[in-house]
């Protein structure tokens, strides 16, 4: 028996075929994010207890149709599985399919059974096979596939002990397994090519020796003295690389169709005309895009309004901690360091997280139902009027949550220029990191009444900002299509699942994973810029403090202030003199036109590392103040005023020309990280970078000028 932990159990399957149920069902929070070797995908891994003494690591690989991939998620499969010393390469393989669409989904199965692992077959959807009258046999379906095959409901768990121990009993077959019979019969070209190449590889099975014949000039593994070894094998064996990728998909085909019929019985149409129903309005030409639209108002105001009560406990919260940390710690740098630096910072990115999960839940729950899928479908035409693809529309909507994973989920799109200009747009589609900076100007621009009898005013400008970031995406996109050549023509091919209740296991494990995520990476940003902030805020050089104090308290006697007064003025006054003031000063001429002051100009450095730390700089910033003051951050920012003009530095104008700039600017490190990565080229993410800020500012400066 392998010690616990130590066997790797691949978990594939088709998109769509609700591998996500069977993983989360399998691992419950027992999950980690990681990332592929050398590339950006994601992947995901869990531990799963099989047994009283066996615990497997389970890893979600991308969904795939087939080994022959046509993008760059199915490429990690392809890569895995044929290189035995892949650190994710899998001792077995849980293989998961629909059963209400089983022959769509033996395409790879038989594939990966081909290739030697040992295969345990997962019959996806058992519940809506067994309330739609489905007949089925698993029984059957293991004797003609000779693999082990259990049916079960990844919604309601239903079966899967028998599916864990069935995996605990493979996994102590596996030292001994031998594979059966291969599915595909080689011919003789195939035989010679294959054969050539295990004896230079040192293959043992025939078929991934085939696979890596049809793949070796992209195979990272590969390095360029065998891929050279490699083509000329195959030029000596005339491999008809497109021909053969042809022959072998229909011949699985002739195979599995006659075993999926005669295992499947007896079906029900009345999934199929639910879901047809619904997509004759849900997909309709002009209703669909309506209906969209629309749902995407009620999001945007559920974000706003459902997370307001939640938000002010949080505030309040941390508010009473900065309080009793002030009340009951010695008056010493440490606990000013602490009241003033650590926790307003953090308490200025934990405040926003209802308004994150509600996203998110929202989000997942659309692609639980199998809305998502047909919005790809809905938008494709009108994506390729942009220069873009149907797919694109899904890294847009993923966008809203985080530019990050939703570059990174453009590897669908097999259309490099599409995909390009997918990329290049994505980051302007306000992401979740733009929340808190939104809620906290939104008031400024706008108070909370209800207009039109149902909508929060307040929630239709932050609608009004999403649709701003969407419509500057299209018209950049529309640019690079003017810009960018390529000969490659594009296509989209999607399967529109049936439409299907959500599963809500999965919907709340994505949003504790996401917010979660994203608490701890913005947290960490924040922790360490609200402590230098601090240290910037706190000190400046030789006497400039002692000297601001002293200048200050001169004014409060010639004015006659009283006690509260005279404190925030010396505050005020020694930020100013502060090396954070300084460099606030020092780039305000840049920012004037756009109504920003220094102030603002320090929170738009800090920025830079990520859009969210604005509102932990300003938290900071305004909490470094007189020790009785208890306002909250946005209290103190409405009550800032010009001392040049006496006009509040948060006007109409300069909380418009802020917002315009946050929608625009790519402040975002981790993104331009990402896009480098994906792009392979330093250009991509700088050209990213230039076009981006412009947009910002002079969308900013138009904005001011034109509302001052």
């Amino acid at each position: 028996m392998k010690k616990q932990g130590e066997v790797k159990i691949a978990l594939l399957g088709n998109p769509n075929s609700g591998k996500s149920s069977v993983f989360n069902q399998l691992t419950g929070l027992r999950q980690k994010i990681g990332n592929f070797p050398g590339v950006t995908v994601d992947k995901k891994l869990g531990i799963a207890r099989l047994s009283k003494s066996l615990e497997a690591v389970i890893i979600d690989f991308p969904g795939t149709y087939s080994l022959f991939p046509t993008s760059q998620d199915e490429k990690i499969v392809a890569s895995t599985f044929t290189n035995i010393r892949d650190e994710n390469y899998p001792d077995l393989v849980l293989y998961v399919a629909d059963v209400t669409n089983l022959e769509r989904h033996l395409l790879l199965l038989t594939q990966v059974r081909d290739l030697g692992f040992p295969v345990v077959l997962a019959l996806n959807m058992k519940d809506i096979a067994d309330r739609e009258g489905i007949v089925y046999q698993p029984e059957l379906l293991s004797q003609m596939l000779k693999i082990p095959v259990v049916a079960v409901s990844g919604r309601s768990g239903e079966n899967f002990d028998n599916l864990k121990k069935m995996l605990a009993e493979q996994i102590e077959k596996s030292a001994a397994f031998r594979a059966p019979d291969i599915f595909y019969k080689f011919s003789v070209q195939e035989q010679n090519t294959a054969q050539k190449i295990a004896g230079e590889l040192r293959l043992e099975n025939p078929y991934q020796a085939k696979l890596i014949g049809h793949h070796y000039a992209w195979l990272p593994f590969l390095d360029k003295e065998t891929r050279d070894k490699i083509r000329r094998i195959c030029e000596e064996t005339a491999m008809d690389d497109l021909r053969m990728q042809i022959r072998e998909t229909m011949q699985r085909y002739d195979k599995f169709v006659p075993i999926a019929k005669k295992v499947l019985q007896k079906t029900s149409l009345k999934s199929a005309g639910f879901s047809d129903r619904l997509d004759n309005v849900l997909v309709h030409k002009f209703w669909g895009p309506v209906i969209f639209f629309a749902l995407m108002i009620l999001v945007f105001q559920a974000i706003f309004s459902w997370s307001s009560y939640p938000m002010d406990w949080i505030e309040g919260l941390f508010v009473y901690l900065g309080d009793a940390i002030k009340n009951y710690l010695p008056d010493v740098w440490w606990a000013q360091l602490l009241s003033d630096g650590v926790l307003a910072g953090l308490g200025g990115i934990i405040v926003f997280v209802p308004q994150i999960a509600v996203l998110f839940f929202l989000i997942s729950i659309l692609e639980e139902v199998g809305y998502m899928a047909r919005a790809v479908f809905i938008f494709d035409r009108l994506m390729q009027k942009f220069g873009l693809n149907g797919r694109s529309i899904v890294a847009l909507i993923s966008g809203g949550a985080c530019a990050i994973p939703a570059v990174m989920s453009t590897r669908t799109i097999s259309n490099w220029k599409e995909r390009l200009i997918t990329i290049m747009v994505t980051p302007l589609i306000s992401c979740s990191a733009r929340i808190p900076v939104y809620t906290i100007l939104v008031g400024f621009v706008a108070p909370s009444v209800i207009v039109w009898g149902i909508f929060n005013l307040q929630g239709l400008v932050f609608t009004a900002l999403y649709f701003l970031g969407i419509v500057a995406a299209l018209g950049s996109a529309f640019v690079f299509k003017m810009i960018l050549k390529t000969d490659e023509t594009s296509y989209l091919m999607i399967e529109l699942p049936d439409y299907r209740l959500p599963v809500f296991k999965n919907v709340f494990l994505n949003v504790w994973e996401k917010v979660k995520t994203f608490v701890l990476e913005a947290g960490k940003v924040i922790l360490v810029i609200s402590v230098v902030l601090w240290f910037l805020a706190s000190f400046g050089p030789g006497s400039a403090l002692q000297m601001a104090e002293k200048e200050a308290i001169e004014i409060a006697e010639e004015k006659n202030l009283d006690e509260k007064t005279t404190a925030d003025l010396i505050a005020s006054r020694q930020i100013e003199a502060s090396y954070a003031g300084i460099l606030g000063k020092w780039i305000e001429p840049a920012i004037h036109p756009l109504g920003f002051d220094w102030k603002i100009g320090i929170a738009l450095i800090t920025s830079f590392a990520a859009r969210e730390v604005f509102v932990g700089t300003m938290a900071t910033i305004y909490s470094i103040g007189s020790e009785e003051d208890e306002m909250r951050v946005r209290d103190k920012m409405a009550a800032e005023i010009r001392p040049d003009t006496g006009e509040k530095v948060y006007n109409l104008a300069t909380s418009w020309s802020l917002l315009v700039f946050y929608v625009f600017a790519m402040q975002c490190m981790s993104t331009l990280a990402v896009v480098k990565r994906e792009t392979k080229s330093w250009k991509w993410p700088l050209l990213q970078f230039i076009y981006m800020s412009g947009l910002a500012y002079f969308g900013a400066m138009l904005a001011y000028q034109l509302l001052k």
